[in-house]
């Protein structure tokens, strides 16, 4: 492990993704769990999601899911990955990141995402249509007006006047909106790592400080896995990849299978596209073939922050991937076995 990396932050992003035969409630439950354990393996952050109406993840509220998280930890910075801010009034949002900070001050970070709902029902159902991502520019400037001291007109107290670091996600053009609104970037290799590094580099030198001493600040989101061997590692993927597939071929995100089962399945030449198409892009391995990966995702991107989303059928199994990676990035101070010890508590079983 290089020095460069063990001085790196890690983060984790927990969409309460849901498997097959497990309950909605037990998945946010489990995510609230997962952020307890996330603090004691040293990880920097802890960031939950927002989908609607998608039956394979359980995480609709983020603010809320958020304060759950934040009142089962202590130190660890507990944020969003993000809100999709079409998709909610920016009063509202302020309002709610405001009362966060204020119940856990200098945890909480605002994580904002431009997508809105999945389908034209839900987007109904959101009160938006896809014309809401339109006015994203003026929605984020009045969000991040109400935490301006001595704003005027509409105060979203307790927000005004707070430090609530806020994070852009970046989708489209997101790198050059992050550039221009001086925020950090959150950014993944979504249509490629050159696609990524190009997208970086352009927030880099585009970047204007919106307050004095900001400077530009990227989080690279990356699916990582660790396990035996890499063989082990890769079958760890085949559930999320082919939910992916199961989703773009039916219009419906379905809740994680096992990986025995997947194997087994017949794909159309559709399907078996965009589930291998799935299976990109993974940092997956032993600890020591994932810290040659991530060694070189850092030295392409110039990272500042790695923000790990792992999706698998078996619990137990992404629960030590990520110790494992705690160890790795040197996140965790103990032996294996110790961390294992921690894993293995009660009500942390696959």
């Amino acid at each position: 492990m290089s020095a460069a990396l063990s001085c790196l932050p890690f983060s984790v992003l927990d969409r309460s993704r849901v498997r097959r035969g497990q309950s909605r409630p037990a998945a946010v439950r489990e995510t609230v769990e997962f952020a307890r354990l996330a603090e004691e393996w040293g990880y920097h952050r802890f960031w939950v999601a927002e989908h609607h109406s998608v039956p394979g993840v359980a995480g609709s509220a983020p603010t809320v899911l958020a304060a759950a998280a934040a009142a089962a930890t202590a130190r660890i910075r507990i944020g969003t990955g993000g809100v999709m801010l079409p998709n909610h009034q920016p009063l509202v949002v302020a309002e709610q990141f405001g009362v966060l900070e204020s119940l856990f001050p200098g945890r909480i970070d605002m994580g904002l995402g431009r997508s809105v709902g999945f389908t034209d029902g839900v987007r109904r159902a959101l009160g938006h249509d896809k014309r809401a991502a339109q006015d994203f520019d003026a929605q984020l400037t009045e969000l991040l007006a109400y935490f301006a001291a001595g704003n005027h007109g509409v105060h979203a107290w307790p927000a005004e006047g707070l430090r609530v670091p806020s994070f852009l996600l970046a989708t489209g053009s997101g790198a050059e909106r992050a550039a221009r609104f001086g925020l950090p970037l959150v950014i993944a290799a979504v249509g490629g790592e050159d696609r990524m590094v190009e997208a970086i580099d352009r927030y880099r030198a585009e970047f204007r400080p919106s307050l004095p001493g900001a400077a530009p600040y990227v989080v690279v989101s990356a699916s990582i896995v660790i396990a035996d061997t890499a063989a082990q590692a890769h079958r760890l993927l085949l559930p999320e990849a082919w939910s992916a597939a199961y989703a773009r071929t039916r219009g419906e995100f379905p809740p994680l299978i096992p990986p025995a089962e997947i194997e087994t399945l017949t794909m159309t030449a559709r399907e078996r596209r965009i589930f291998d198409e799935g299976l990109y892009g993974h940092l997956y391995g032993t600890e020591d073939e994932v810290a040659d990966q991530l060694e070189r995702l850092v030295g392409r991107t110039g990272a500042d922050e790695i923000l790990v989303h792992t999706s698998t059928y078996d619990r137990g199994a992404r629960l030590a991937s990520h110790r494992r990676l705690a160890l790795v990035a040197g996140l965790a101070h103990g032996s294996p076995g110790e961390l294992e010890r921690v894993g293995a508590r009660p009500g942390t079983a696959a």
